[in-house]
């Protein structure tokens, strides 16, 4: 009988925003055309799993209680309007892996990356300290391949994003469990009724 080893990183945890059903549609469009026009091998990625990844907090063997109970004070502390997120490009980011992720990207706009740093802070408040971007791009994989494409502009794709979630990977599975989801405050407009 085969037992994971102790140490052996299984799950990854990470915050991300869904595109709504009718982007979530178009992004798959998207990945099918460019499947076929660059004759990539690689299948697309399901539009249930389609998100853009906002914090990544690591991986471990299993789920830790303590990590995940800080990651919920630290989103539950959030308090921001809705915002649009607008992608109009696709193109493959350079790794050094062999099979590469073909992604559709777009600029954050000041209510995204705020909200980004929002959360970033929220996380070192309660002793998470992820990795930040020098400049956050928000992107949607749509597979990966080995073969590149080069950046070129799209149709753009917007939705509103009115809640973002907290996310477990099982890595190798190719399976992803949204663990909560929170809210983004509609009536948080700075005046009150």
């Amino acid at each position: 009988m085969h037992t994971p080893r102790p140490n052996h990183p299984t799950d990854s945890l990470f915050f991300a925003v869904y595109p709504d059903a009718a982007a979530a549609a178009r992004i798959g469009d998207h990945a099918a055309r460019l499947r076929a026009a660059h004759m990539l091998k690689a299948r697309p990625i399901p539009t249930d799993r389609l998100h853009i990844t906002l914090h990544y907090l690591g991986a471990f063997a299993g789920v830790p209680s303590d990590t995940l109970a800080a990651a919920r004070v630290a989103a539950s502390s959030l308090h921001m309007p809705p915002f649009d997120v607008t992608l109009d490009r696709v193109e493959t980011f350079a790794t050094r892996r062999p099979k590469r992720p073909l992604v559709i990207a777009g600029e954050p706009g000041d209510a995204f990356s705020a909200f980004v740093d929002t959360l970033d802070k929220a996380l070192q408040s309660v002793g998470i300290f992820v990795k930040s971007h020098p400049r956050f791009i928000p992107h949607v994989t749509l597979l990966y391949d080995e073969h590149r494409v080069t950046r070129q502009a799209v149709e753009p794709i917007t939705w509103t994003v009115r809640e973002f979630a907290l996310v477990r990977s099982l890595l190798g599975r190719s399976e992803h469990q949204v663990i909560e989801r929170w809210p983004l405050d509609a009536q948080d407009t700075g005046h009150s009724e």
